[in-house]
């Protein structure tokens, strides 16, 4: 992800996109393209999420206390 990347961002853009297609103000090839748009938009929060649950993951490992034999 880039520096301006924000994932409230593309969240509120997908939203933006499905009420748009919800009201029906778009041509159909207009709905398709921001159908697109909003799929890439959630591959991407899919992504920050999961790489974000990964440093947690590593985060509470490094915090729990390690037996010693």
């Amino acid at each position: 992800m880039n520096q301006g990347w924000n994932y409230e961002t593309k969240v509120a853009e997908v939203e933006k996109i499905i009420a748009r297609i919800e009201a029906g103000d778009l041509e159909l090839e207009e709905v398709f393209e921001q159908f697109a748009a909003a799929v890439e938009y959630l591959r991407q929060c899919d992504s920050f999420l999961q790489e974000r649950q990964g440093m947690v993951d590593l985060l509470i490992e490094t915090l729990k206390p390690h037996s010693t034999p």
